[in-house]
């Protein structure tokens, strides 16, 4: 693995009207790790990835892509460094079957006509995978597909397209017990591509990852690698903003569980 993140906010400040609501916030993202975004709501979860998916323009700090600095004005600006967002409720449309919602302003023509031959090919080869296996044809209707079947289309299509980034917006609501079992591997497998994951959730239970960060009340109070901590010296700092961070050489913060967040 590169020790150079793919995405890494540094020192990043945000206000909204008069209410600053980022302080400080770092966030990093690794080729081939999930990086979980964890806390309550508003703890300043989604503010960090409007920033860096062009959304909100940060009001200071660094924003670095492949270790150049980078400024974002816009989401399409965003796609073009490889940045794609898979917002909470996936941005499919109903109406469409898999492939024509996997095309959307990319659709390939064979003269004055679609050439579907063509743009179900590749649909086709992105949804390869044991996560996907219950989609029985890329031309099933998108209304007919179940929350994971959709998170599934909705990160293939964000793999399809060239993403070097994959942001996850909380990926298991919404969805009953059995469908969020099989939403790790949903998860994983853009990680597993070489991808870097941002997963957003506001529910430890649900975290699946190589990393966490976690916000309170706008400031990263921890900043760990999950194998180095247990679950409850996460949620402490989630849920009290208490918890000590030592810096450590590789950039990455040990919660300690004492001291002032």
């Amino acid at each position: 693995m590169s020790v150079t993140p793919v995405l890494d906010l540094r020192g990043v400040d945000e206000s909204l009207g008069p209410v600053q609501v980022l302080h400080d916030v770092a966030l990093s993202a690794y080729a081939g790790e999930v990086t979980a975004l964890v806390g309550d709501n508003g703890a300043g979860r989604s503010t960090p990835v409007k920033c860096l998916g062009g959304i909100l323009p940060r009001d200071s700090g660094h924003h670095l892509f492949e270790g150049r600095p980078v400024r974002v004005g816009s989401p399409r600006e965003a796609a073009a460094l490889g940045i794609e967002i898979v917002h909470q409720d996936v941005g499919l449309r109903e109406n469409l079957d898999v492939v024509q919602d996997m095309v959307p302003g990319r659709e390939r023509r064979g003269g004055p006509v679609l050439d579907e031959a063509e743009m179900q090919e590749p649909a086709a080869r992105a949804l390869t995978g044991p996560s996907v296996r219950t989609i029985t044809s890329v031309r099933q209707p998108v209304g007919d597909l179940w929350g994971g079947q959709r998170q599934s289309v909705a990160i293939a299509r964000a793999m399809l397209w060239g993403g070097k980034v994959v942001v996850l917006g909380e990926p298991t609501a919404a969805l009953g017990v059995a469908q969020t079992r099989r939403v790790p591997e949903v998860v994983r497998r853009p990680a597993d591509k070489g991808r870097a994951v941002v997963l957003i959730s506001h529910d430890m239970n649900d975290v699946f990852a190589d990393r966490i960060c976690a916000p309170f009340l706008g400031r990263a109070v921890a900043r760990v690698r999950a194998s180095d901590v247990t679950h409850a010296q996460v949620v402490e700092p989630i849920t009290s903003g208490r918890g000590g961070a030592e810096p450590r050489g590789d950039g990455v913060r040990r919660v300690n569980g004492s001291g002032p967040g």
